[in-house]
């Protein structure tokens, strides 16, 4: 006769998570700023409405383990790093995928538009180099 115990979780009240909607809100929230997306972009990868992404990021909806997933995958991170059971990795190329993704933005433009930018941002980076050198 085998004598082992079923293990439960202690009740409601008595259990402490070590993850909450409100803490993986703001971690969801710090992914999403640190690749550059905007929550209307979010909302259309993970085929939901801006409001309900707004809601997930505020801690006010429960997320359940498909959109955690959805979330992970749309942002190349872990579920682990979502819900803060890992801490996240820091890659300085997704601080620039926002950079990137303007100037995709920017090859969209008709030719005399995009070389009117590329002067603009020339003439801002010589006023760079002479106010560092000066």
């Amino acid at each position: 006769m085998s004598s082992h115990r079923r293990q439960t979780l202690p009740r409601k009240g008595s259990y402490l998570s070590p993850v909450d909607e409100k803490s993986i809100g703001e971690r969801l929230r710090e992914i999403r700023l640190r690749r550059g997306f905007t929550q209307v972009q979010i909302a259309k990868k993970l085929s939901v409405d801006q409001a309900m992404v707004s809601s997930y990021e505020r801690g006010t909806a429960r997320m359940h383990g498909a959109i955690i997933a959805a979330f992970a995958k749309a942002y190349a991170v872990s579920a682990d790093e979502i819900l803060g059971l890992k801490r996240p990795k820091v890659d300085s190329s997704y601080r620039e995928r926002r950079f990137f993704r303007r100037l995709r933005e920017v090859e969209k433009l008709p030719r005399r538009k995009k070389e009117a930018l590329i002067s603009l941002i020339d003439t801002y980076i010589k006023g760079q180099k002479m106010q560092d050198s000066a």
